[in-house]
């Protein structure tokens, strides 16, 4: 990788002082990214670096998260603006003492000047390596020809929403697109949910198009009556697209208006409005999908737009009902996902062939009854598998029906057919940032940590403000020993509005200072995060492991005994036996990992990737367990 800083010979012959100025602040940002993302810094070259990394796809994350970080710089008011080109390319380099040489450092310092100011370039060898496997769009440029080398070389610039690019490309990878919460301009303020259920059926019609990189509900909510113009929406996002909108319902009566625009002119692509009866919603979905695709330039395969126009038609009644069930689901708290399974039932027995309602049934059931129901009560697994065979029975391109399956058969260990629905749930939804979290959940249980992580940025890529793909990347970054990469992470976890969930952030903390051998931070973050936590069961186990780490063993199996059903509730019992491990009980960690294994609620990625739970791994009993879910 090649770094130069934009017009620094111009800025230097200006203000030498400030220039020097700007030079330390912008290695001071870059040198700990380089470390972050598995990188070397070679030498600095006065207003730029030369660096090599592990992997391409570290190489381009590392060259994203440098340009990122200057553009929030740069954003801020009252600062002179700093912009680099970034050049990177893939090869053999022969070492000499502390520098590198041969025709793959000739050949990035040849890319890197193609970049435009805050941009990043790369070889085709590069591409090869990282298409697929990072959100952004790669954009092939017409053919150039570089110094000193005989034949063109494949050039693709990597789409930034900041850079206004100086020349025509053609696609390299998905467009990024955000649609903002529509707004609601009916009559009866109530209606509010059909506007927010319609904006999330909008984002799942379109996830469906391979060219496009949809923006997740969660990420989206956010910016919902916001004053943020569209050029920071688009920045914060990551998205060269914008599509907004409006909604009226009046009784039977709809009128949708939506308008395309691009990022980076601020300038309407596109706009239109459907004035429809509420039978004819489906319809208005699939024509809006097309019209954005057409406008975007975006090739729709002849199998998406089947897919897209074989929506199955419901009663509108059940649809409704529906659109109820996913906004209650996006609060995501005990009540909430009680109430959202109560209106998915109501879909389900007002219109049986509602597909999508039988989906989010199945997903409803499955994080009711996996986090706050009796774990001996397993009558919810039935019906979230029914309820997820139903959905592909009447839709069999219903990526959350697949997605909902898996849930089911991995809870059976069938390990192949999880897979399948899965890759089957992507397939189906490239953009699906659920199916990318479970996928990467499930490659942690097989030991594949490398394809996880590339589904936990994908996962990131289309949900970035969501806290789950976020917390879980740094968590496995920390127990790979990659504490630089989780830090970073970790720091993007505190800037997010809304924040997450009550607990994780300073538990994901403490296990990065533990790491880190500072027992007295680890155990002020515990302290921190047991004050945010409402439900007792997690009180008393954030409590509990403060106590174990703090030495007071006795203490913390008292409180861990002081309520005889907590194991039995949610995944307490496996939690429990991680807290036991850490004392060296071993003999009742097992007891408790084998009753949640009895009961088919015990994660083994924990017990398979955690420095700290070591002593699991090296005893036979684990084994026996790993044998058990077929992942000896």
């Amino acid at each position: 990788m090649f770094t130069d800083v934009v017009g620094s010979t111009a800025s230097a012959q200006a203000n030498e002082a400030e220039a020097l100025k700007l030079r330390d602040e912008q290695a001071g940002l870059v040198r700990p990214l380089f470390a972050a993302h598995h990188g070397r810094e070679i030498k600095s070259m006065g207003d730029g670096f030369l660096s090599e990394f592990d992997s391409a796809l570290h190489a381009v994350q590392c060259a994203i998260d440098i340009q990122q970080h200057l553009h929030e710089r740069n954003s801020q008011t009252g600062v002179t603006p700093i912009q680099l080109r970034i050049g990177i390319h893939l090869g053999d380099v022969e070492q000499r003492e502390t520098d590198i040489f041969g025709d793959a450092v000739n050949i990035a310092s040849r890319v890197e000047p193609l970049a435009p100011p805050g941009g990043i370039c790369i070889s085709g060898e590069v591409f090869s390596q990282v298409r697929n496997k990072i959100p952004n769009r790669l954009e092939k440029l017409p053919p150039t020809a570089l110094k000193g080398l005989q034949a063109p070389v494949d050039i693709y610039r990597i789409a930034l929403p900041w850079v206004t690019p100086d020349s025509p490309a053609s696609a390299g990878g998905p467009t990024g697109i955000a649609i903002l919460p529509f707004a609601n301009i009916s009559p009866d303020p109530k209606d509010e949910y059909f506007a927010d259920g319609l904006t999330e059926e909008l984002i799942t019609v379109l996830s469906q198009i391979r060219e496009l990189r949809v923006i997740a509900r969660s990420s989206v909510t956010p910016y919902k009556s916001t004053s943020k113009g569209v050029a920071q929406i688009g920045a914060e996002l990551g998205v060269s697209s914008i599509l907004e909108g409006s909604v009226r319902k009046a009784g039977s009566q709809l009128r949708i208006t939506a308008q395309l625009i691009d990022v980076a002119s601020q300038g309407h692509v596109w706009a239109n409005s459907y004035n429809r009866e509420l039978t004819d919603v489906f319809a208005v979905q699939v024509e809006l999908a097309q019209q954005v695709a057409d406008a975007l330039r975006v090739e729709l395969r002849p199998s998406e737009r089947t897919q897209i126009e074989a929506r199955p038609m419901v009663k509108p009644d059940s649809y409704l009902a529906y659109l109820k069930g996913l906004t209650l689901m996006r609060i995501a708290t005990v009540t909430s996902l009680q109430a959202a399974k109560a209106q998915f039932e109501l879909a389900v027995s007002l219109d049986d062939r509602n597909a999508s309602a039988h989906a989010a049934l199945s997903t409803a059931e499955w994080e009711v009854g996996l986090w706050y129901t009796d774990s001996s009560q397993r009558d919810w697994v039935e019906k979230a598998r029914r309820s997820a065979a139903r959905a592909i029975e009447l839709d069999p391109n219903l990526a959350e029906a697949h997605a909902a399956l898996a849930e089911v058969l991995w809870d059976d260990s069938d390990l192949s057919a999880t897979e399948r629905e899965l890759k089957r749930a992507i397939s189906l939804s490239p953009s699906f940032s659920r199916a990318h979290l479970y996928y990467a959940n499930f490659l942690e249980e097989l030991g594949r940590t490398e394809e996880a992580l590339v589904e936990l940025s994908l996962a990131e890529g289309a949900d970035p403000f969501w806290a789950h793909p976020l917390t879980q990347h740094a968590q496995l970054l920390l127990w790979l020993g990659r504490f630089d990469e989780a830090l970073v992470k970790i720091g993007r976890l505190k800037e997010l509005n809304p924040p997450p969930p009550e607990g994780d952030l300073q538990e994901l903390l403490a296990e990065y200072y533990l790491a880190q051998g500072d027992l007295e931070q680890a155990l002020r973050e515990l302290r921190l995060g047991e004050e945010q936590l409402e439900l007792p069961q997690s009180k008393i186990l954030f409590r509990a492991y403060y106590l174990a780490l703090s030495g007071e063993k006795e203490q913390a199996k008292e409180l861990l005994r002081s309520d005889p059903k907590l194991s039995d509730y949610g995944q307490c019992a496996h939690l429990m036996a991680e807290i036991y491990a850490e004392m060296g009980e071993l003999d009742e960690c097992f007891r408790l990992m084998n009753k949640a294994l009895d009961r088919k609620n015990l994660p083994i990625f924990p017990y398979r990737l955690d420095p700290r739970l070591r002593n699991v791994r090296e005893d036979p009993r684990f084994d026996r367990i790993l044998k058990t879910v077929h992942l000896a």
